[in-house]
């Protein structure tokens, strides 16, 4: 099947259309290539497909520097520019907010401003993420590959710092060999390494039971130089597994990053942005929106371990911050002893239910994936604050609930920045600005 490439989806794949228009989502493709592709799915409305052969490739195609971009799910973009990359995240929002937050077309295009690029395309992680498999009485530890079932080794990866580049080898290798001479097993493997302060954390997800702890530290010690090894321990289904105890094997038992002025600790089970360099720009980006006063009161929902509580706090005279992650919520409160702040309310709960009972002046909402509740938008769109800043990693559920903001009629959409957090992925954060009508 010869197939002209349009543009890419929200997703690892390019969008095509066969002879008769259907579309065609194709693995492997940059748009603007011509290609030669084999179909793995048909149906009614679309199909899917692979691609055997570039017969002409697109201007935006390059030789990505990772030996194993083809068939590790780390880096689906690789093979085009980075500047491609990032007008395809834009148009991706433009295409979000028009599609499901029926946006007017005009109005879009003013409100999205161009992606930001704020770090290097490549080497810019801190962390990632080991899988675990089986393949009989045989252990394999690696990336995920981009079919989403198998597992990749791997020597090194391009994504973290080059310094670093090496760790997953290392720590794969320590990891398969306590697993096939211990029988043990893993849930995944996290690695989370800074060059600003050199911490380097490796975090073994497992199931409870017997756990030869000090035999695990030294094996990793010795394998790589770690400053903290920790085991998280989780019950239940695959898809809800719940945190049931975190122990430290050897170290700190945490990992700090240093994020503009803020030296922050985190623990293995909390949220912290993975481009330390972009998260650094969606707080600039927030708080120059924002503005805040010395007298103002401001409100931080979904406040994680606190990357815009503290700058906010040290701007505002009070914040009301709001987590729902246990594991945060300690760490949100560490920082803010370890920062020596003391206008924070730091509350652990549900930001429907434990919406603060103040008027805020300001406010920022973080919330995961999901994006926010009904009821949430609801009461947000009861606040007086002159500005609300969104921050969102998933264009589709930001589209839905800036509707519902508009819809409410007392914020209106102000400006969207999509910043580039995940070069070489199709991943995108965007900062958007709602103002009080």
């Amino acid at each position: 099947m010869r197939l002209y490439v349009e543009r890419m989806a929200y997703g690892s794949d390019a969008i095509a259309h066969d002879k008769d228009g259907k579309t065609v989502f194709v693995r492997g493709a940059v748009p603007g290539d011509t290609v030669e592709a084999t179909l793995t799915q048909d149906s009614k409305t679309f199909s899917r497909a692979s691609v055997e052969s570039v017969l002409e490739p697109s201007p935006s195609r390059v030789d990505s520097p990772c030996p194993y971009a083809a068939i590790c799910g780390g880096c689906p973009w690789s093979s085009m520019s980075h500047e491609a990359q990032t007008e395809a995240k834009r148009a991706g929002v433009v295409n979000a907010l028009k599609r499901i937050g029926h946006f007017d077309a005009d109005r879009t295009e003013e409100l999205v401003r161009t992606c930001e690029s704020p770090s290097d395309p490549w080497g810019y992680r801190n962390k990632v993420e080991l899988a675990f498999a089986q393949a009989g009485a045989r252990s394999i530890i690696g990336m995920h590959a981009a079919d989403e079932k198998t597992v990749v080794r791997v020597n090194d990866c391009h994504l973290l710092e080059k310094r670093f580049s090496k760790l997953p080898k290392k720590v794969s290798g320590a990891v398969t060999y306590l697993a096939n001479s211990h029988g043990l097993t893993f849930d995944r493997i996290g690695i989370r390494a800074s060059r600003r302060t050199g911490e380097c954390e490796v975090a073994l997800w497992t199931q409870p039971g017997p756990f030869p702890r000090a035999q695990v530290a030294k094996i990793l010690g010795d394998a790589a130089n770690l400053s903290s090894v920790v085991r998280v321990m989780t019950k239940g289904p695959k898809k809800a597994r719940k945190i049931v105890g975190v122990e430290r094997l050897a170290g700190h038992g945490n990992w700090s990053e240093v994020i503009g002025e803020e030296k922050m600790t985190v623990s293995a089970p909390s949220f912290f942005q993975v481009n330390t360099v972009g998260a650094e720009r969606l707080v600039e980006l927030v708080v120059e929106s924002l503005g805040p006063q010395e007298d103002d009161e401001a409100m931080d929902l979904y406040s994680g371990a606190g990357t815009f509580t503290l700058p906010l706090a040290r701007r505002s005279a009070f914040v009301s911050a709001v987590e729902s992650y246990g594991p945060a919520v300690r760490d949100l409160r560490r920082n803010l002893e370890q920062a020596h702040i003391e206008n924070v309310d730091a509350v652990g709960g549900d930001a429907g239910r434990e919406f603060p009972d103040t008027d805020a002046d300001i406010i920022v909402v973080d919330p995961p994936r999901a994006g926010l509740a009904e009821d949430v938008v609801a009461q947000l769109s009861e606040q007086s604050a002159r500005r609300i800043a969104y921050v969102s990693c998933d264009p589709a559920t930001l589209a839905r609930d800036l509707e519902r903001f508009e819809r409410a009629g007392s914020y209106r959409v102000k400006s969207v920045s999509p910043v580039d957090l995940f070069p070489q992925t199709f991943h995108v954060e965007n900062v958007t600005i709602l103002e009080r009508v």
